[in-house]
């Protein structure tokens, strides 16, 4: 789960990281009486999940409170990158003398976490990695260990900090990482990290990633920083059934038990679409080990309610759940939904029971299945389906 900005702000001034004063507003007149409170100049900023919000027109600067109110009023209702403005956060200004990057997130292909700083910041990190990546350091991050003061220092150093700088900006890359462990995160960037006139570090923009699943068994009190009108109604929908969703941009849907099936189908499908108009896959829908008739049920109503999809791939391998179970579930989906289920289904079962599996969904004969022997024979109908 991405955080707003205000949100990232207030769980590092929780973990006594320095930071601005800043409070949120969803009108113009909720800016003015923030700036108000504030106090002299204060920064204007959309709160979008989306960078480019300063090219975007959706961070102005303020100095006094009637022009935080036509700031206000200008980036409210604003389109950036897709994401419509509908609340803004109102930040103490800053004198920034210095801006600087740190980063600290899961590395998936290490096992590890990394951690990525720069005495060179404010810019987009990722032209910076291009255009000079000398300039980036990169620091591999043990989880056992975390940062302490000795690690912080060292990825100071390798970022570019001078004797002076180093020790300072280190202590706040100690309490950074402090969020990321402390709220099972799976990013937490700061970009800047400022020193200010007075000589002080504060962490101007950051950005932290939570990790569900952690949220769900560490801390259920994140799910009150979810934003749920923001969210997509079909994988909330998907979320509220305990299903593993992921809407995507295709006119196939998946559905299929085990992650690494899944992803296999998507890959399968998507080569196969190239041969049929170029249709992609809908989703990522993984059913996990049990294929129920009411988990299938909740599949396919979470998947024919998206109006994109034209055809749907049923890819199931039974295992500790039968190709019976699976057949059984299906059949039955399909009497739940009844007139809700108007879209044909490929499906393709293997493993245990499978020929049984078949047998009653041939025996089921319901005009919408097409059965199909193998994973690319059943992609390449499922997407001459949903081309047609």
């Amino acid at each position: 789960m991405d955080l707003y900005e205000y949100q990232a702000r207030d769980l590092f001034e929780k973990y006594e990281v320095p930071v601005l004063a800043g409070i949120i507003a969803d009108t113009p007149e909720e800016a003015k009486a923030a700036a108000e409170k504030i106090g002299g100049v204060v920064v204007v900023k959309a709160q979008v999940k989306t960078g480019g919000r300063g090219k975007a027109g959706g961070v102005k600067v303020a100095k006094t409170a009637d022009e935080a109110f036509e700031a206000a009023k200008a980036i409210l209702g604003l389109d950036i990158k897709g994401h419509v403005v509908k609340r803004v956060m109102v930040a103490a200004g800053a004198q920034i003398e210095k801006e600087f990057y740190f980063s600290v997130l899961l590395d998936r292909s290490n096992r590890s976490y990394l951690s990525l700083c720069s005495v060179e910041g404010g810019m987009e990190i990722e032209e910076l990695a291009v255009e000079r990546p000398e300039a980036l350091a990169k620091i591999e991050v043990n989880p056992l260990t975390g940062i302490d003061s000795a690690k912080a220092l060292e990825i100071a150093q390798a970022g570019g900090f001078d004797d002076e700088l180093a020790p300072k900006v280190a202590d706040v890359f100690v309490k950074l990482y402090d969020v990321y462990k402390g709220e099972g995160a799976t990013l937490v960037e700061v970009n800047p990290l400022i020193l200010d006139a007075s000589g002080s570090i504060i962490a101007l923009d950051g950005k932290v990633t939570l990790d569900d699943n952690a949220s769900e068994v560490r801390h259920p009190e994140h799910e009150e920083l979810e934003d749920k009108d923001a969210a997509d109604p079909l994988e909330a929908k998907a979320k509220a059934s305990g299903l593993n969703y992921v809407k995507l941009d295709g006119q196939v849907g998946i559905i299929g038990n085990g992650a690494g099936l899944v992803m296999s189908t998507l890959d399968v499908v998507a080569y196969a679409g190239e041969k049929h108009g170029g249709v992609k896959p809908a989703n990522f829908l993984d059913i996990g080990g049990g294929a129920s008739a009411t988990v299938m049920a909740a599949g396919l109503d979470v998947i024919l309610g998206d109006a994109q999809v034209k055809s749907v791939f049923v890819n199931v391998f039974g295992g500790i759940t039968s190709c019976v179970a699976v057949a059984e579930g299906i059949v039955k989906a399909l009497e739940i939904l009844g007139d809700a289920a108007s879209k044909p289904l490929v499906v393709r079962l293997d493993g245990n029971q499978v020929e049984e599996g078949r047998a009653i969904l041939a025996a089921a004969n319901n005009p919408l299945v097409t059965l199909a022997a193998g994973m690319d024979e059943g992609a390449d109908k499922a997407a001459e389906l949903a081309n047609a």
